[in-house]
């Protein structure tokens, strides 16, 4: 079991944790950082690292949510043995008597019936041994302005984690004024990176809503990163931070950061939308992030957004039927999306992002590529489109006859 007196400088496995579907992405992300893949799972990816690499993740990882350092394993079937398990960790060694912290739980097993009662036995469990060990206890409670404690319980595995990162790291903080079913930040991050966008061609986001794709693009081709907009991570309030040497390096970090911004020859990002509301709301998010001035805006149908030269990426996510609309109404929208891309978008990559592939088909293009996304509970697809330009087209088609579709 690790403590702060060497958490900084000795290595553990950390756990990044990452919303359904976006772990492969999470993944290339921490080895692009330089780190090596030690197990993957649904939603999570694990590497080797010290916290001041959770620091370096915390800050740099577009694609995840969380950042978990591991503090204890252990086999529970019932709540007592959850309170025993909590009971042993140093949390003293941790935690600040006179501070502040939170507890959250994911948790499968048949015998809670109060999917509130582990985080509450084990904020008890920290609360007694602080109070026995140092005479008093910190504040407890749902906000991230202090620590954060994690735990893990599928069935009798029980794992409790330091949560180094508090609010999860989808919420950038720049997204004040939400639209209809916005994108999370996270979600639009991961599809710009799965694209292979790499900051240097146009990127269009006609039917922005909110503008979370044009504001990630932005950040992106900046090379800006995400966690700086962060007033407070949750690993600020643990124990040993406050040392000279390690503040020191944090703040170091986040200078380097932001000198290593790239502030010149950028490419041009449009987002356009029909509604002007939703176009005054994704400008003033942008205005948040700092990148109001990178984007053009423009209130207009998708079909008639003017696109610079290519070759570029258009990202676009329609209406699906799910949320917003029923999907037989769709059809036509769908429909115009490919007549845009046939007519208008030569050169570029196309990239729907939709959760009906009925209605995917009704774009009337053969796509290149099909990648499996989750927009909360509902399972979509990233379809790609190479939209090339009169004979170049119709060679590449002929080349490709023999090939068949990518099935979802």
């Amino acid at each position: 079991m690790s403590s702060p007196s060497n958490a900084w400088t000795t290595p553990a496995d950390i756990v990044i944790s990452c919303a359904r579907g976006l772990a492969a992405h999470a993944a290339r992300e921490a080895i692009g950082l330089g780190y090596e893949i030690v197990d993957t799972g649904e939603t999570t990816v694990t590497v080797r690292g010290t916290l001041v690499d959770a620091m370096r993740l915390n800050l740099w990882l577009r694609s995840a949510h969380r950042v978990l350092w591991p503090l204890a394993t252990a086999r529970a079937r019932r709540l007592d043995d959850l309170y025993a398990a909590a009971s042993n960790v140093p949390w003293e060694e941790w935690l600040a008597p006179d501070g502040y912290f939170t507890v959250n739980a994911a948790v499968w097993n048949e015998s809670v019936r109060d999917t509130r009662m582990p985080s509450l036995r084990t904020k008890d469990a920290i609360a007694d041994r602080m109070r026995q060990k140092c005479g008093q206890r910190p504040n407890a409670g749902g906000e991230f302005h202090g620590a954060a404690v994690f735990v893990f319980w599928r069935d009798d595995d029980l794992r409790l984690y330091l949560d180094t990162t508090g609010e999860p790291l989808s919420k950038r903080g720049y997204r004040k004024l939400p639209w209809k079913a916005p994108m999370q930040e996270t979600l639009a991050a991961a599809c710009i990176l799965a694209t292979g966008w790499d900051g240097t061609t146009p990127f269009v986001s006609p039917m922005c809503g909110s503008g979370t794709p044009a504001i990630e693009a932005a950040l992106i081709a900046m090379r800006r990163a995400p966690g700086i907009f962060r007033e407070h991570f949750c690993f600020q309030s643990l124990k040993g931070f406050e040392d000279a040497a390690v503040k020191g390096v944090w703040e170091k970090m986040t200078a380097e950061a932001r000198s290593n911004e790239r502030t010149t020859g950028l490419p041009p990002i449009i987002a356009t939308d029909l509604n002007a509301g939703a176009v005054d709301v994704a400008r003033r998010n942008a205005s948040v992030a700092g990148v109001a001035e990178m984007i053009t805006f423009d209130v207009c149908d998708f079909a008639a957004t003017a696109l610079p030269p290519s070759p570029g990426v258009i990202f676009m996510n329609p209406e699906y039927g799910e949320r917003m609309g029923d999907a037989a109404q769709l059809a036509p929208l769908y429909n115009r999306i490919g007549d845009f891309f046939k007519q208008s978008c030569a050169g570029y990559k196309g990239y729907v992002l939709t959760g009906n592939m009925e209605l995917s088909r009704k774009i009337g293009l053969r796509s290149s590529r099909r990648l499996i996304f989750f927009n909360g509970p509902i399972e979509c697809r990233l379809v790609e489109f190479d939209l090339y330009a009169g004979t170049q087209r119709k060679k590449a088609e002929g080349e490709n006859m023999s090939e068949r579709p990518i099935k979802a």
